[in-house]
């Protein structure tokens, strides 16, 4: 069998990261950290990806009205034994309890990068200059 180099996540990786996802951001909702700063944040889990093995997940967070994350995601790494823990129930039918990474999500970042050089005037004038080459191959075609 060949293997599977840079051919992305695989459909069960997937779907278990999807569960681990949703396990995580129960705990983040519902338990208490003793960390002030934890508790007082409301964060949101925007990804989790797993490791080929399954052992590993690195789940990705944002934290509502925060522009600096970090202090989160330290935070989340220190207590990432005791969040494993109480994941355990929700993902009793995985033979292995993957251990859980936190990091900052950047994609939204990206997002808005990629939102404003569309809208840069730039780009709108090539796409204007775009739409008339089109409407003026249309009027020859008549």
């Amino acid at each position: 069998m060949a293997g599977r180099k840079d051919a992305g996540p695989t459909n069960r990786q997937l779907g278990i990261g999807e569960k681990v996802r949703h396990a995580v951001t129960e705990v983040l909702a519902r338990e208490s950290f003793n960390d002030p700063l934890l508790d007082r944040a409301v964060i949101s889990v925007t990804e989790v990806r797993m490791a080929t093995d399954l052992k590993l997940a690195t789940a990705y967070i944002t934290v509502l009205g925060q522009a600096d994350v970090e202090p989160y995601v330290e935070a989340l790494n220190r207590h990432s034994k005791f969040v494993r823990g109480r994941i355990t129930p929700a993902l009793r039918t995985m033979k292995y309890m993957p251990d859980i990474r936190f990091k900052t999500d950047t994609s939204f970042d990206n997002y808005a990068r990629i939102d404003a050089l569309l809208r840069s005037p730039e780009v709108a004038r090539d796409l204007a200059a775009e739409t008339r080459e089109k409407d003026d191959d249309h009027d020859l075609d008549r």
